[in-house]
């Protein structure tokens, strides 16, 4: 169904109508914004996860003391 979705003529029309559609001006301020949100993404399960596994070495303590 998705195959040959992302081929290089593909990528080069929709960057052409991003660009048309934003201008040259916006298009660097959308791509920060969006890594901007992929790299706050990224630490906040980051964080999700070492929160997560320093509460199951709690437990697993706990249980071996009690």
């Amino acid at each position: 169904m998705f195959e040959g979705l992302f081929q290089p003529m593909h990528l080069l029309v929709v960057f052409g109508i991003a660009l048309l559609v934003f201008g040259p001006k916006k298009l660097p301020e959308l791509g920060k914004g969006i890594g901007d949100g992929i790299r706050g993404f990224k630490s906040a399960m980051k964080d999700r996860e070492d929160s997560s596994e320093k509460t199951t070495a709690a437990k697993d303590q706990e249980k071996t003391i009690v």
